[in-house]
């Protein structure tokens, strides 16, 4: 999922938001209740379609609590919705108290409040290279009603303005012609000078990313890249595949569950002035709550063999990969890498639907603590040396479209300073893009 750069002022909001908690409460539907009929409220620009394929509860079945809840996070992860609750008309025939509820149906009525659609925004985006970008942005979250994301935005550097530049397209869904065939399609146009890598980042890019679920927590990926480089090899394609296993509650805000995914991608044709070389990736998540507590733990790890260029070198430092250095520099970059984490979040606020001038949204507070471990390396196996560590803490604000905003401040032990940074989105998806 890509970025989409509005930020409310969100103190503002809170003071005049129309607030009500999102418990999974099933008002008068009891376990065990035979479901006569179902009925969706509240759709007026999603598509009934595209929530049927989310519900287990199906007419002549009986109602459990356990399944609504897990329905319910299905439905959250399309962030399509800021509430959604179920209510039952319950009736019963016979004298007979024993078999009362045996004999009890319902008409079971989910309730939907959708969260805004057109997003004209101003757009900002932190990155480890290019650091605060400022722009604009048009998004749509629901085209046609079915559940696609479109986003445009144009970014640039602050420091100085105009110096790094970048226009975008992203377009993607979770289902293609009703099959479970996740894509997304990334059109990139980066105009500027890399700092880190020290070249001329004048490039296209153009990618297409799928994930098929064949069955259930269980994934085929793929990816097709056509990239080019005015100021280097020209063109550079990448194809590759992976599988995944994903048996986590939710994909937005996971509290509990196990992900593993692994790829090989080929990338670059050869030749005097390009690269070829594979790519091994392997990204490990585990997440356990107790209470409101959530442990998490992240491996993240990416190894080249071949023939890397420097312009595809990997930076360890900042927001989206080592929390706690003032930024990455010419010693840290790298061919391989691998990234750990360890984090403990408290949820101070539930996720929480709101309003504001007919706008519908949702939030949610979280406090983490937590430690990043980088290990950056170019040949062989890594060594101790290639080794460093940071402790951060921070506030994490949940809201829609961008899964939440990061606000940490890291300490590393080798620079002996604290560094404040800000990201959008969870660290385990702007680490995978933040080289681009």
């Amino acid at each position: 999922m890509k970025i989409i750069g509005f930020a409310f002022l969100f103190s503002a909001v809170l003071a005049f938001a129309d607030q009500s908690s999102s418990e999974s409460v099933a008002v008068g539907c009891a376990d065990g209740t035979k479901i006569e009929s179902i009925d969706l409220e509240g759709l007026k620009h999603t598509k009934p379609h595209v929530v049927w394929r989310e519900l287990s509860h199906k007419v002549g079945s009986t109602f459990s609590q356990k399944t609504f809840e897990a329905e319910k996070l299905r439905l959250q992860d399309l962030d399509l919705f800021t509430e959604i609750t179920v209510t039952c008309e319950t009736s019963a025939s016979g004298d007979s108290l024993s078999s009362l509820v045996s004999r009890l149906s319902s008409k079971l009525t989910y309730h939907f409040k959708e969260i805004f659609r057109w997003i004209p925004s101003p757009d900002s985006k932190t990155t480890d290279r290019d650091g605060f970008m400022i722009g604009l942005a048009l998004a749509n979250l629901n085209v046609l009603g079915e559940d696609i994301r479109a986003e445009v935005h144009y970014r640039t550097a602050v420091a100085p303005f105009f110096e790094k530049n970048e226009y975008a397209f992203y377009m993607s869904s979770p289902y293609f012609l009703g099959l479970p065939l996740g894509w997304n399609i990334d059109f990139t146009r980066t105009d500027s000078w890399d700092d880190l890598r020290k070249f001329k980042d004048a490039s296209w890019l153009l990618s297409l990313d799928v994930n098929w679920k064949l069955i259930p927590h269980f994934s085929v990926l793929g990816k097709i890249v056509y990239r080019y480089l005015e100021k280097g090899p020209g063109v550079l394609p990448e194809f590759g595949l992976g599988f995944a296993f994903d048996f986590r509650d939710s994909e937005l805000d996971t509290r509990k569950g196990i992900y593993f995914e692994s790829g090989v991608t080929h990338v670059g044709v050869g030749g005097s002035r390009g690269e070829n070389f594979v790519e091994f990736l392997e990204d490990v998540r585990a997440y356990y709550p107790m209470g409101r507590f959530v442990t998490g733990a992240t491996a993240f790890i990416r190894i080249r063999p071949g023939d890397v260029k420097h312009y595809d070198y990997f930076y360890h430092g900042g927001t989206n990969s080592f929390r706690g250095l003032d930024g990455p520099d010419a010693q840290h970059l790298g061919v391989h890498e691998m990234l750990l984490n360890l984090e403990e979040r408290f949820v101070l606020l539930e996720r929480r639907s709101a309003s504001l001038w007919g706008v519908n949204f949702f939030y949610g507070i979280q406090l983490v603590a937590g430690f990043d471990a980088s290990v950056l390396w170019n040949k062989g196996a890594p060594g101790w040396k290639n080794y460093e560590g940071a402790f951060y803490g921070g506030l994490h604000i949940v809201i829609p479209a961008l899964d939440r905003i990061r606000f940490e401040v890291g300490y590393s032990p080798d620079t002996g300073k604290p560094k404040f940074s800000w990201g959008i989105n969870a660290k385990t998806t702007t680490q995978r893009w933040r080289g681009r």
